[in-house]
């Protein structure tokens, strides 16, 4: 199997800037485009600005959670543009990755990722094939894992995946608390660290995320189930449309 060497990134802010820092310290050559809406300004210097995406590049991350027609428009032309051996890694916690398979012309090169903030500071990184995707393809990601320091966990096709939906829905459960006033913020989030040993409260965590990040996950598990335990709670939808739980009204 070839080096790895140059990566492709394109979607979401801080997404794409967590994922950028972490391949250049790791020596990979790193093109990046930031979605319409967030800031080119914040991308690191060293990484390369794109305006299309180039065929050179070894992997093209897919890493859009909010914005599915984005998200789509992003995998048509990294299918479309990347050479024939490259594999295209997407981040599928707010779409399966058998829905993005059926979106592009070479489902076999697509592998799902569970990618939301701040989760890149654990070392394991979910990642699913979708029912196309082939072995060459798994397997380079999982070399990529090994190149990245991270190991890959292979877990099952499914919205949200399996860390991601845990944390997403512990903190659409505290918004719930919050809204019938059961306890503050404050007491959720040092309950739920006292009491399970959790680094950090399903607020405080939600807050490092971006509650738009939860938002995005809670809602496409309602879309995707339709039960009624993933309805998102309208105090997580009012967090979202000001991406904070504690800007003032």
């Amino acid at each position: 199997m070839a080096k790895l060497k140059r990566i492709t990134i394109l979607g979401e802010s801080p997404l794409v800037e967590e994922y950028a820092s972490l391949c250049h310290n790791k020596g990979l050559e790193i093109s990046v485009r930031l979605n319409a809406g967030f800031a080119q300004s914040g991308i690191a210097k060293g990484y390369r600005k794109l305006t299309k995406v180039q065929k050179s590049a070894d992997i093209g991350l897919e890493l859009t959670n909010v914005s599915l027609d984005v998200k789509r428009s992003n995998l048509i032309e990294l299918d479309g543009t990347l050479a024939q051996g490259a594999v295209i890694l997407s981040s599928s916690l707010t779409v399966s990755v058998s829905e993005q398979a059926s979106w592009i012309s070479h489902p076999q090169k697509l592998v799902g990722i569970g990618a939301l903030p701040t989760l890149l500071e654990s070392g394991m990184v979910e990642i699913a094939p979708s029912f196309a995707t082939d072995a060459r393809s798994l397997n380079i990601v999982k070399e990529f894992g090994k190149t990245l320091g991270r190991e890959m966990a292979e877990v099952r096709d499914s919205v949200g995946l399996v860390l991601p939906r845990i944390l997403c829905m512990l903190t659409n459960e505290a918004c719930f608390a919050m809204m019938e006033h059961v306890a503050s913020a404050h007491d959720i989030d040092t309950a739920m660290k006292l009491g399970t040993n959790y680094p950090r409260g399903p607020v405080q965590w939600a807050e490092k995320i971006g509650p738009r990040q939860v938002y995005a996950v809670v809602a496409a598990l309602h879309r995707f189930f339709g039960e009624e335990r993933y309805r998102p709670s309208p105090f997580l939808q009012f967090a979202a449309s000001r991406n904070t739980f504690f800007a003032n009204p």
